[in-house]
C-alpha cells in the first residue's frame, strides 16, 4: 500500500494542514502494517510552474510516450554552461512535473494538505496539481465522453480555513478550495475523496483550539480502507 504526504501551507509550525497531514499519516501508518509512504512538501521544494516552454515539452512528451532519465538531466544542468544551461533547466524542470506525477500515479492513497488561501488554494498546490493534466495517463478521452483513470485512489484532505464557508455558511459561494479540489479529483476519476476540516481557526485562540481539536477527533476514524 502506497501513501503520498503533500503539505503545501506556507505557514510552517504554525500550520494547521500540517499539523492535521502529519496526524492523519500517523494515525494510518500505525492502523496498517505494509504502508510504504512517500513525502513531498512542495513549499520547501516547489513544483516549476507551466510556462509556454514547459506546457509545450510536456504536450510533445505526451503524444510521444517517451520516458525520461531524470537522474541523467540533474547531471548535465549541474555542469551546462551559457545558454545551454537553459535548456537543460526545461529539461530539469519537466523531469520534475514527470516525477510528480508519476509518484501520484504510483500512489494508493494521497494524504494532502491544503488550506485556502484567499478563498482557492496555495499556488504552489496548483502547480502539483498542473502535473496531473496528462491525458492517456489520468484521463482519456471516448465517444462516451471524459473517462477518469484514477478511480481506484483515495485522497484525504487536511483542510484549514481562517472562516467558517461550509453550508449554510453566507459566504459559502465563496469557497473555491474544497470544490476546485473535488471538482479536479473527479474528472480524473477519484469519487473518494474525504475532507478533514478545520475551520474558523482565525476567530480567536479559543475557535481555532475547537476547530484543531474537533479535525483531530475525525481523524482518529479513518481508515486507509
Amino acid at each position: 500500500m502506497q501513501l503520498l504526504h503533500i503539505d503545501s501551507s506556507i505557514s510552517g509550525e504554525q500550520s494547521v494542514s500540517r499539523q492535521l497531514t502529519a496526524s492523519i499519516v500517523a494515525h494510518l501508518k500505525h492502523t496498517t502494517s505494509d504502508l510504504e509512504i512517500t513525502y513531498r512538501d512542495i513549499v520547501a521544494v516547489p513544483v516549476p510552474h507551466l510556462s509556454p516552454a514547459l506546457q509545450k515539452r510536456k504536450l510533445e512528451a505526451l503524444s510521444e510516450g517517451e520516458a525520461l532519465n531524470t537522474e541523467a538531466i540533474q547531471i548535465q544542468v549541474a555542469g551546462a554552461p551559457g545558454d545551454h544551461a537553459a535548456t537543460l533547466q526545461l529539461e530539469q524542470d519537466f523531469a520534475t512535473i514527470n516525477a510528480v506525477l508519476h509518484e501520484f500515479l504510483a500512489a494508493d492513497i494521497i494524504v494532502l494538505g491544503a488550506p485556502m488561501y484567499n478563498f482557492a488554494i496555495p499556488s504552489q498546490l496548483k502547480a502539483w496539481i498542473d502535473c496531473f493534466a496528462a491525458p492517456g495517463q489520468t484521463f482519456r478521452y471516448t465517444k462516451q465522453g471524459i473517462e477518469g483513470l484514477c478511480g481506484d485512489k483515495r485522497i484525504i484532505v487536511a483542510s484549514s480555513r481562517g472562516g467558517f464557508y461550509t453550508a449554510p455558511s453566507p459566504i459559502a459561494e465563496f469557497d473555491h478550495q474544497e470544490r476546485y479540489l473535488a471538482s479536479f479529483f473527479g474528472f480524473i476519476g477519484i469519487s473518494d475523496i474525504t475532507f478533514v476540516r478545520a475551520e474558523g481557526i482565525n476567530l480567536g485562540d479559543e475557535q481555532r483550539q475547537r476547530s484543531i481539536s474537533a479535525a483531530l477527533a475525525e481523524v482518529a476514524s479513518l481508515r486507509v480502507a
